[in-house]
């Protein structure tokens, strides 16, 4: 399916997707994610992955929409249904919990 994201055109698939995504270890998730097999992906990562581009030259909206189309399952998650130590980093204003 063609897919564009930040004015590239692509051309996707649901296996391109998996396979591409299938060694990649999930960041942790604060906003938009989307489910790929049985792991949760930040949609900037899989954006990022995906299309080999920097994550400054897409925005999550339209990683998302691309993988709605290709029937992937999208979400949010809001600080509030994150856990302790997500909360807590959000507070700090640190990306990461070592």
């Amino acid at each position: 399916m063609r897919c564009v994201i930040a004015r590239f055109p692509f051309e996707l698939t649901k296996f391109g997707v998996l396979e591409t995504m299938k060694d990649v270890k999930p960041e942790p998730v604060t906003g938009d994610y989307v489910i790929i097999g049985r792991r949760e992906y930040p949609a900037m990562q899989v954006g990022a992955v995906i299309t080999r581009q920097d994550r400054r030259d897409f925005s999550a909206r339209e990683v998302v929409r691309a993988m709605t189309r290709l029937g992937f399952t999208c979400r949010t998650r809001s600080a509030a249904t994150a856990g302790p130590l997500q909360q807590a980093s959000a507070l700090l204003g640190t990306s990461r919990v070592v």
